[in-house]
Order: structure tokens, then sequence, then C-alpha cells
């Protein structure tokens, strides 16, 4: 009896030592995943301070790229070009310089012309033509001879991707500019918007960046712009309010969605290679940072055909201060990001300076130089180089108060600004 109990109390204990281990070797690979958790996180903690903090900093530590490889990235040209029933009515020039967080969006309508003479036109002279049995490179080289720009790369938008991303964002508020009523069963196409703010979803979206005039002939005012011009208009005021929703940090937990919604609609001929080394700094643009507008022209009848001829001289002049703006640099060629600004916050609160320089910053200016000063009422702006009144006016009006005076200095900085409680 004595040496069953014995044999069972054995038992009982070799079973126990298994469960100690077992339970021993879990906790170390408990503790181990731990370990490498930990030092994931602290990996990309320290990867994101040291490339600048917030969502850009987490973004650039997880595709591998450096602050300095950020701040060298060039401006990115791309066309735009949204496609329906084998046409392209919307055309658009977009342009994004990731170092001053500027960026353009210029409309080129779609019956702007691309022959050789006006008056042996027909409608195949249209530029919005050219991409006919789907070849964008027509349409690029198109752009490119109107524009002297010289774009390589091409986004073409089905529609449905317009309507898709706008679904998956919980929908967009625009402000309808007017009613608008039309049908077309042959294009399955029907609008019945009321003018005002409100929320769109996809169905409603599609309506408003494709009206062009009411069924009974009626349009947008002369003023906004009527017909085609209207609604390149309403198509960029649209497409910004679609990227100040996009690009709220809330949306990132939705990338796997846009991912779902560009394979399926998008086809470009960006490499995601160079795509993707633009997305940390791209989170951070602005939407007033972008410029909107159309290429100058004028619609007019030749060989019994309505088409817009281009203005080459004011496009050329229009593209030529675009791009300048894009650079930082003002109407007196003066590069704002070799101005070296020295900023002094009198004005007794920390969160002014903060405010103030992130403002600079943001509109292209360098920063070179941040500190406190004795409190003070007025808010001075000092010109110690040769910087053009221009640029100093710019700067009050940015900054919204400033009293302008010069003053002589050795120092490498160029201007002064001395913030006082009037901010």
């Amino acid at each position: 009896m004595n040496k069953k109990m014995s044999k069972d109390e054995e038992k009982r204990k070799n079973i126990k030592k298994k469960k100690k281990k077992k339970h021993s070797i879990l906790k170390k690979f408990l503790l181990v995943f731990l370990f490498i958790i930990i030092c994931i996180a602290t990996y990309f903690v320290y990867g994101t301070i040291k490339n600048g903090g917030g969502l850009s900093g987490f973004l650039s530590t997880l595709i591998g790229q450096t602050t300095e490889e950020q701040q060298n990235l060039e401006p990115i040209s791309v066309l735009i070009l949204g496609s329906s029933q084998n046409l392209t009515d919307t055309i658009m020039i977009a342009k994004y310089n990731p170092k001053t967080q500027m960026a353009y969006l210029v409309s080129v309508p779609r019956d702007t012309f691309v022959g050789n003479s006006k008056y042996s036109a027909t409608a195949s002279d249209k530029i919005n033509s050219l991409y006919q049995g789907q070849y964008p490179e027509k349409t690029l080289n198109a752009i490119n001879k109107l524009t002297g720009l010289d774009l390589k790369y091409y986004i073409i938008v089905d529609t449905d991707a317009l309507k898709a991303l706008v679904d998956a964002i919980g929908g967009v508020y625009f402000d309808v500019p007017i009613n608008m009523k039309y049908t077309d069963k042959k294009q399955n196409l029907y609008i019945n918007l009321k003018k005002g703010y409100q929320l769109l979803d996809g169905d409603k979206a599609e309506q408003v960046v494709r009206f062009r005039h009411n069924q009974d002939g009626t349009s947008y005012s002369y003023e906004y712009g009527d017909n085609d011009i209207g609604r390149m208009k309403t198509q960029r005021n649209f497409l910004k309010a679609v990227m100040q929703q996009t690009l709220k940090p809330s949306n990132i937990l939705k990338i796997g969605d846009f991912l779902d919604i560009a394979q399926k609609y998008v086809k470009t001929n960006i490499p995601f290679s160079l795509l993707k080394e633009y997305i940390p700094s791209a989170v951070n643009f602005d939407t007033n940072n972008l410029e909107t507008g159309s290429l100058p022209g004028s619609p007019e009848k030749c060989n019994g055909v309505w088409l817009y001829i281009q203005n080459k001289e004011e496009s050329d002049k229009y593209i030529s201060e675009l791009n300048q703006k894009l650079l930082g640099i003002d109407e007196n060629n003066e590069d704002l990001s070799q101005i070296n600004i020295e900023l002094l916050n009198g004005s007794g609160s920390s969160s002014n300076l903060t405010k103030v320089t992130n403002l600079l910053k943001e509109n292209g200016y360098n920063v070179s130089k941040v500190g406190n000063t004795n409190t003070t009422s007025k808010t001075s702006i000092i010109n110690k180089g040769k910087i053009s009144d221009t640029t100093l006016s710019n700067l009050k009006e940015l900054i919204g108060t400033g009293t302008i005076t010069t003053s002589k200095s050795e120092s490498k900085i160029d201007i002064t600004i001395i913030l006082g409680k009037d901010y």
C-alpha cells in the first residue's frame, strides 16, 4: 500500500515538475517577446523623435527615411487625369514642394486646342480627345508643350475612385455654390443638389464635380465662371476639401482602405519607391498653402467647333509665378529659405513663439534663431540686411501686426522679429 502511495506521489511530483518547467519556458518566452517589443518600440520612439516627431517622424522611421533625406526631397510634378468613358474631362497639373510645404493645382480646360491649325480644327483637336485608346503619354506631351514644364508622371483616376474615397473618409463637408439639377440617361448621370454648406457622400461628390450646367441651360454666374470654367473651379475647391479631410491624423488608420481604392481605380507610372518618400512630408501639408487656378486663355469658335485657345504669354507668366512661390521666392526674386530670421518673444506667452515659428516655416521662411527678450507692448520687424520692402510687408501681413524698421548689423541675421503683447 505504501509502495503504491509512494508511486502515486512520485507521479504527482513529476507532473508538477513538468508543469513548472512548462510555466518556466512560457515565462521566459513571454519575457523575451516583451523585450523584443520594448526594443522595437524604443527604436521607433527614438527614430520618430530624431526625425522631427509626430506622425511625419513616425512614418519617416517606418520607411527608413532620415531627416536629411526628407529635407533633400525635390519638388514633384504630376499630371492628374479624371477618366470617364474613354475621355479625360478633368485635366490638372499638380506640383508639390516638401521643403517649403507649398503646392499648386492648375486646371487645363478639356476643350484646349492642341491641333496645328484653328481654321481646319475638329473636335479631335481638343486635349481631352488625346486619351482615347488610353494613351496618357499623348496628353502628357501636350501639357508639356503648352506649359513648358517637364512632367514625367501621371495619375489616372476613375470617377468611381472619388466616390469610394469620399465614402471611406465619412463624407466631405462642402459649400455647393448653386442649385444643381441635370439628367443624362446615356451617361447614367443624375444630378440633384441644393445650394449650401452640407455633408456630401460619394454619390453626391460625383454630382458636384461633374456638374456643368442645369437642364434648363443655366450655369454658374459669370463672376464665378460659367460652364467648364465654373466646373473646373468647383473641382479644385472640392479636391481641396477632400485633401483637408483625408490628411487628418484620424484617417491614418484607414490606410488599408485607401490602398484598396488606389489599386482598384487608380493607374500611375510613379514608382512606389519614389512615392513613399513623399508620404511623411505630405501628412504635414496645410491646404492653405495650396495655390489653385486655371490655364489662361479664352473660348473661341473655330471652323464651327468651340475651342479653348491658350494665351501662351499669360500661361508662361502664370506658371513661372507659381513655380517661384513653390520655391519660396517672392516677386523680387528673394529666396525666402535663404533669409535668416531671428524670432524673439516679448509677448510673455511661450505658445506665441511656437505658433509664429511654425507659421514662418510653413510659409517658406528660414527661422535660424529663436529666443526670449524683455516684455514689450508692440511687435517689431527689423530689417538688418538688404531685404525688399515687399518681403517685409508680406511678413507683417502674415504675422498680422508689426512696426517695420531698419537697423544695420554685421551679424548673419537678416531680419529680427520681436513679438509684442499686441500679437
